[in-house]
C-alpha cells in the first residue's frame, strides 16, 4: 500500500503554517488598529517613500499589484492614506501616507513588536537570529523567479 506524501515535514507546509501562527499573532496584538500585515507594510512604506506610485509600491511590500488597489482604499477610507494622480501620467496613481496614517502607524509599532517577538518566542536567541538570516536568503533567492 502506498504511504502518503509527508506534509507534515515539508518546507511548503510548515512554511504555510508558520505564516498562519505569525499572521494570527499579528491580528491579536494589533486588533484595536483593525489593521493588516500588508496594510502596515504599506504605512510604513510611505514613511520612508512619499509619493510613491502604486505599482512600485506594491512590489516593495511584495503584494499582489492586481488587488492592491482595494487595500488601498481602505487605507484611505481610514483617513490613512491619500491617492492622486501623477500629473505626468494621469493613469499612474501616487501615494502618500497622512498625517492621521503616520500617527496611527506609529501607536502599532509597539504592537508590531511584541507580535514579532511572539513569533520568534519558542526560539533561543542564536536560533532566532538563523531563522531570520535564511528566511531572508530563501526570500532573495526567489526573487528573481
Amino acid at each position: 500500500m502506498a504511504r502518503s506524501f509527508d506534509f507534515e515535514h515539508a518546507p511548503g507546509h510548515l512554511i504555510r503554517r508558520a505564516h498562519q501562527v505569525a499572521v494570527a499573532l499579528f491580528m491579536e496584538e494589533t486588533g484595536e488598529f483593525d489593521v493588516t500585515p500588508v496594510q502596515f507594510a504599506i504605512l510604513n512604506a510611505l514613511i520612508d517613500d512619499p509619493g510613491e506610485d502604486q505599482v512600485t509600491l506594491a512590489g516593495k511590500v511584495a503584494f499582489d499589484a492586481a488587488t492592491f488597489g482595494s487595500v488601498i482604499g481602505r487605507l484611505e477610507s481610514k483617513g490613512w492614506v491619500r491617492r492622486e494622480p501623477d500629473a505626468a501620467d494621469r493613469r499612474r496613481k501616487l501615494l502618500w501616507i497622512t498625517p492621521e496614517g503616520e500617527h496611527a502607524a506609529a501607536r502599532m509599532k509597539r504592537a508590531v513588536g511584541k507580535a514579532q517577538a511572539r513569533i520568534l518566542g519558542p526560539l533561543d536567541s542564536a536560533e532566532r537570529q538563523q531563522l531570520v538570516t535564511l528566511l531572508g536568503k530563501l526570500v532573495a533567492g526567489h526573487r528573481a523567479e
